[in-house]
């Protein structure tokens, strides 16, 4: 068995390569937290939804403390690194820990048109929240964690990304769900220009 990595179920789905910005204040948070800043050690995020967690997660690398309050409460920046299957829970202290087997990718790719396709939805759909495009130089981490994770999207679907074991895959699997929502914002944009266009103001 090889070393347990410290868990922390939280209600997000985190990608390798996504900044992931958290605030540590209970108690054996601080203390899994102050550990793996003492030994330079990953943690990892997993989805928990009421009593469950997730069976694949992303290890996140704490990358600062922006800042430490006097009760021991601390605000700290981490980001994704590797995704994790969860083989078994152990609960022997006061945070969780996992036994976990590191996923790799399958090596398809997405073609180029796709990763345009792709690119252009996600482009479209921050036009609407009146964002510019931000896109990483290269391919670390995958166009697919880039174009998912800097959206607040559907936490299902960021599940089920993560699980997808290739980059051609996960292209697919964005312009699908892109194009899905696209049409559902575009109406939501129009709404309110016309409820915020007509001279009343609420």
């Amino acid at each position: 068995m090889g070393p347990l990595l410290a868990l922390f179920p939280l209600d997000v789905v985190l990608f390798p390569g996504i900044p992931l910005p958290l605030h540590i204040f209970e108690p054996r948070y601080k203390e899994m937290i102050g550990e793996c800043l003492d030994q330079k050690s990953l943690f990892g995020v997993i989805r928990a939804q009421e009593s469950t967690l997730a069976d694949v997660g992303c290890t996140a690398e704490i990358l600062a403390v922006t800042k430490t309050y006097d009760d021991g409460r601390m605000d700290i920046v981490a980001q994704g690194r590797e995704r994790f299957e969860l083989l078994e829970v152990n609960q022997e202290r006061p945070f969780l820990r996992g036994e976990i087997l590191y996923v790799a990718d399958e090596p398809e790719k997405p073609t180029e048109e796709e990763r345009a396709r792709a690119i252009e939805l996600h482009r479209q759909i921050l036009a609407l929240a009146n964002a510019q495009q931000d896109l990483p130089e290269g391919d670390d981490p995958p166009l697919s964690y880039h174009l998912a994770g800097s959206l607040p999207l559907d936490l299902d679907f960021k599940q089920k990304l993560l699980g997808l074991r290739s980059e051609s895959r996960r292209i697919q699997t964005v312009i699908e769900y892109f194009e899905g929502i696209l049409p559902t914002l575009h109406r939501a944009v129009q709404i309110r220009q016309k409820a915020g266009g007509n001279g009343h103001s609420h």
